[in-house]
């Protein structure tokens, strides 16, 4: 893969490529990228671990929510999940979706849209059962025209490609990698993108000295693509990431870009490309404005673990006396605990809400 970075470095005008063209060949190129590796990527023999593969507990959750909106006729019965890695949070939705509202289930379709062939794959296995109500999809554009219906991802943006950006001495350079002797290094030139000038003017964005910030503009560009496939639609974003006062903050001073293998984070951005996840803190505030400017409604922003705690996990603890701790009850009770805990894993996430020529409150979500 460094040999496969280094042709295309030495390809291109300059002989540099930025963090966002790296990005996507660590993580997206067809024949060496992370993401397109056959590879076991989440989980224990991954990289990493989401809260949707803790529990399933929380894909329950949401599918009790899809089927309130559903069932009020707030929204069609059509689900749209991008980036579904394994499929086991869909078939989770699913199962519990069939159980609670089987005349909405019969007539309504579940869409995945994942770029991954592997996962692609395993989503297949994972929800034959469910194959008349399942299209598996590879891009947004294969939706059906102006779709309606809710739309799900779980850690989508936080694995786009982003643009690096420094200020030095009251000047503003971009961060590109480039080959040296040594290998892959970073290089850092005066910044000319126009984007990213245009990004940090229209969202009022400044940096002091020392600081280090990521501009996502791929986030950016795919919020209105997605949106030209969208007539009605409410949209729940789950991920981790920070306000734009948050990342004015001492603690964000050196940005939020960081690699993740066998489940070690890795500051070393050049380590190991295509074998590590790449990944960053998604900017709240971004989504929220871009969302608005294509005629997205804010709805609400609630950290994760009081988002499950509001749709009624507490309901979900199971009561059993078995004093095994390896025990089926205990491990879901444990995992429940763990999503809902001071400094666990669903402390760290958030969830937002929006929506598109509809209108629902929190009132129509927590029920």
């Amino acid at each position: 893969m460094v040999e496969y970075i280094r042709k295309k470095i030495e390809s291109s005008l300059y002989k540099r490529i930025s963090y966002a063209q790296y990005m996507q060949l660590a993580l997206y190129d067809e024949q060496y990228g992370y993401y397109m590796r056959n590879e076991e990527k989440i989980g224990r023999a991954g990289d990493f671990i989401t809260t949707s593969n803790v529990s399933n507990v929380v894909a329950q959750l949401f599918a009790k929510i899809f089927v309130q909106l559903i069932e009020a006729e707030k929204i069609p019965p059509f689900i749209c999940e991008i980036g579904g890695g394994t499929g086991r949070f869909a078939r989770a939705v699913l199962e519990e979706w069939k159980r609670l509202s089987p005349e909405t289930f019969a007539s309504g379709t579940y869409f995945l849209i994942e770029v991954s062939p592997y996962h692609r794959q395993k989503q297949q296995e994972m929800l034959q059962m469910f194959a008349e109500n399942v299209q598996l999809l590879e891009r947004i554009d294969q939706l059906p025209s102006r779709f309606s219906g809710i739309v799900f991802s779980n850690e989508l943006f936080d694995a786009f490609p982003v643009h690096v950006i420094e200020k030095e001495n009251e000047q503003l350079y971009e961060c590109f990698i480039t080959f040296e002797q040594n290998g892959l290094t970073e290089q850092k030139i005066p910044l000319e993108n126009k984007e990213i000038i245009g990004y940090l003017r229209e969202r009022n964005i400044s940096l002091n000295n020392g600081q280090r910030f990521e501009v996502p503009l791929a986030m950016k560009q795919f919020i209105f693509d997605l949106d030209q496939h969208l007539e009605k639609a409410v949209i729940f974003t789950v991920d981790y990431g920070y306000t734009d006062e948050e990342w004015k903050e001492p603690a964000r001073k050196r940005g939020s870009l960081r690699g993740y293998y066998k489940h070690r984070l890795i500051d070393d951005l050049l380590f190991r490309p295509g074998e590590m996840d790449l990944t960053t803190h998604i900017q709240w505030d971004a989504l929220r404005y871009y969302g608005e400017k294509v005629g997205w409604t804010y709805v609400d922003l609630w950290r994760q673990d009081q988002f499950l705690l509001k749709a009624g996990i507490l309901h979900y603890f199971i009561e059993h006396h078995d004093p095994n701790p390896f025990s089926e009850q205990s491990r879901h009770n444990r995992a429940i605990r763990s999503l809902i805990m001071d400094g666990g894993i669903g402390a760290s996430f958030q969830v937002m809400l929006q929506q598109k020529n509809v209108q629902i409150d929190s009132g129509d979500i927590f029920k």
